[in-house]
């Protein structure tokens, strides 16, 4: 009785319920928010208002329940299937490409659907390149500062995803990943030389990859000076700016947004955060950025806290994702980024972000609960 005594002691203690607290938060709002922005244009196209936010309750469901799996699988398990969790993501990229298998939207085939089930490979490659990372890097300790042991391997892996993912094309995950592997090696203890002289190459590929796409140049031009491409490339940053403008400090009241009815290009995916600042106003915006903070800082202590070495970086990969493409989303809402399609963790639509970000926040919460064991 004593020792089941204490085993329950030490789950209530090591479980963070601020972290849980904080992301249930925000997917019951995202779920709010997904209709308000949807639901004419779901009435409009699907015949029915309550199409998306039907499919976003369920992958919120599901999310759910894999959260709680993950949060009561040992995080340790992780380290046995590292490879084996890198194949699978890179088979799941290639099938994008399979004809009946591969779905596409807006000129990129990002997406697997089979019946209706549509999953976004790339969100699992993130994550299984965190856990692969914090593996090798733990594993590695001992030479880590070793050119051909502690930077190579890495950057190898890291550019056979970024590779497969530019195919489909999506710069933007390719952007997050390359910031979450040098963040990861950095803190895992990489030589900072190989690092510094990582960052060097970044200009010109940078460029390259500006240049090799005439629309990528369109965003970055019309970033500049989005009031005078209003008509075309200007026109999202444009509207963003609109609705957060008319939504001033109170907001204009939950579902009486204007932007979203046929103005605001994916009101219900990439721009949720502009429909947010208009029917919400400043104080919902500060609002959301709060539970956001709230949850990077619990993933900061959580990292920080951990004694074994593989928790600890798999906690800050995770962290480090959710903050950088929490981030950027906001950045391009308020127009101080060039426009790019990420969501927004937990409130845009989109179930294999949302099913993916929860069970990390799962990893994470059991990582609280037993990485303080050493």
């Amino acid at each position: 009785m004593a020792v089941a005594r204490h085993k329950v002691e030490t789950y209530q203690q090591g479980f963070d319920t601020t972290l849980l607290l904080s992301v249930l938060l925000l997917t019951g709002m995202g779920i709010v928010m997904v209709y308000s922005a949807s639901s004419v244009i779901a009435n409009n196209t699907c015949g029915n208002s309550y199409f998306f936010i039907r499919k976003q309750a369920v992958s919120a469901v599901m999310g759910c329940m894999l959260m709680i799996g993950t949060a009561m699988t040992p995080y340790r398990v992780y380290r046995r299937i590292a490879y084996l969790l890198l194949a699978l993501s890179a088979i799941l990229i290639v099938l994008t490409k399979i004809p009946g298998i591969g779905h596409s939207a807006g000129g990129a085939a990002r997406w697997i659907k089979i019946g209706a089930f549509t999953m976004q490979p790339s969100e699992v490659a993130r994550l299984a390149m965190i856990i692969y990372l914090a593996y090798s890097i733990t594993k590695k300790q001992d030479y880590i500062k070793d050119f051909s042991i502690g930077f190579l391997p890495h950057v190898i892996f890291f550019l056979i995803f970024a590779i497969l993912i530019m195919l489909q094309p999506d710069f933007g995950s390719v952007a997050i990943l390359a910031m979450i592997t040098w963040i990861m090696m950095f803190v895992g203890g990489v030589s900072l030389l190989h690092l510094t002289l990582s960052l060097l190459p970044m200009v010109p590929v940078g460029i390259f990859v500006m240049i090799s796409a005439s629309y990528r140049m369109d965003r970055l031009i019309s970033f500049l000076d989005p009031w005078k491409h209003r008509s075309d490339e200007g026109y999202q940053i444009v509207n963003s700016l609109m609705a957060f403008g008319s939504g001033g400090v109170w907001g204009k009241g939950l579902g009486n947004g204007y932007q979203k009815l046929y103005y605001l290009p994916e009101p219900h995916t990439d721009f949720i955060f502009s429909v947010i600042g208009e029917e919400l106003g400043l104080w919902g915006v500060l609002a959301i950025l709060a539970v956001f903070a709230l949850v990077i800082f619990r993933g900061i202590v959580i990292a920080r806290n951990t004694k074994d070495m593989f928790g600890s970086l798999l906690a800050t990969g995770i962290v480090t994702g959710l903050g950088l493409q929490t981030c950027i989303n906001m950045g391009v809402a308020m127009g101080l980024l060039p426009t790019k399609g990420l969501a927004l963790p937990f409130l845009s639509y989109g179930g294999s972000s949302l099913i993916i970000n929860m069970a990390a926040i799962g990893i994470l919460i059991n990582i609280a609960r037993t990485g303080n064991h050493g």
